[in-house]
């Protein structure tokens, strides 16, 4: 059986959309990728609406918190994926990954809780099938 690939998904305060990304990723195509993300300048918590709505749809792990970069740069990533332009722009040299990406989705942090539903149809719309065509 192959090993899962490993997948970092990139913002920068690592509370909303890479956190709804690495959810969805592991969700969706947890058979053959194992999803992590982190913050450029992580903000140390997970947006409550963020949370919400990926416990609603059974996506949520107890897991999953907010997380500095420094704690994964020693992982050996198959794929980095920014996702925000200000972490394109600041993202570190990761020795160890073989390929970085970036999709940048606006974040939906102070807005309409229904613009949180959107960012995560487009995660899944635009990201996933990246994904699934890299690694599964």
């Amino acid at each position: 059986m192959n090993k899962k690939k490993k997948v970092l998904i990139l913002c920068t305060g690592n509370s909303c959309r890479s956190i709804m990304a690495e959810a969805l990723i592991n969700a969706k195509l947890g058979a053959c990728v194992e999803a992590q993300s982190s913050g450029v300048k992580a903000s140390g918590t997970v947006n409550p609406h963020a949370k919400a709505l990926l416990e609603s749809k059974g996506y949520w792990r107890e897991g999953y918190h907010s997380k500095v970069i420094e704690s994964v740069l020693d992982t050996a990533f198959d794929l980095v994926v920014t996702v925000c332009d200000h972490a394109k722009e600041t993202c570190p040299m990761f020795p160890k990954a073989i390929k970085t990406i970036h999709i940048g989705f606006d974040d939906p942090s102070g807005k309409d809780v229904s613009e949180y539903e959107k960012t995560l149809d487009l995660i899944e719309t635009e990201l996933l099938p990246i994904i699934k065509k890299e690694f599964c």
